[in-house]
């Protein structure tokens, strides 16, 4: 089986389903902002506020590129993932891509007390931040998925259930 990868912003479920998917396929979930930390030996705040969001993304994108040259993983990026296009590419030559989607409400009713990640917009509140980045990045996740699942009112099971009966509709024909 190739790879399935789960994009979308902060507090769509990327992480929990990941591990839920792993489990139930006996596949590994490789969450990509937790492998930039243990390479970097540092929290994301940490690298953001050493080597910038540049330095982070340049990471970011090395990981990819690793990741896409395996096969039967599930990958669970960084919310930010598909603001450099190679990335993109370099996912899809082997993977499904579903982009879990989620409204602005439910997203910072799920991240509000994150402390994992810095701001990444200087003098917005974080509802003003979260809105403004997801707008922007909509276009960008809508052209890199494949597949697009609302988790706004659903389990992380029931995406789980949603993502492997998609894959094996496809994997049948």
């Amino acid at each position: 089986m190739i790879n399935i990868v789960l994009i979308g912003y902060r507090g769509t479920g990327k992480s929990v389903v990941g591990e839920i998917l792993g489990n139930r396929l006996g596949m590994n979930c490789v969450g990509t902002d937790r492998r930039i930390v243990e390479t970097a030996g540092m929290s994301i705040p940490e690298i953001v506020e050493k080597y910038g969001w540049s330095g982070f993304r340049d990471m970011e994108s090395e990981v990819v590129r690793q990741l896409s040259q395996y096969d039967h993983l599930i990958i669970d990026t960084g919310g930010g993932v598909i603001e450099r296009p190679e990335n993109i590419r370099w996912l899809k030559v082997n993977s499904y891509i579903f982009w879990l989607k989620a409204s602005v409400e439910r997203i910072i009713a799920r991240i509000q007390n994150d402390t994992q990640r810095p701001s990444l917009t200087e003098g917005k509140t974080f509802i003003e931040e979260v809105g403004e980045i997801l707008k922007q990045r909509l276009p960008k996740y809508k052209m890199a998925a494949q597949f697009e699942i609302n988790t706004d009112h659903l389990t992380p099971d029931q995406v789980a259930d949603r993502i492997i009966h998609t894959v094996n509709e496809f994997e049948e024909d």
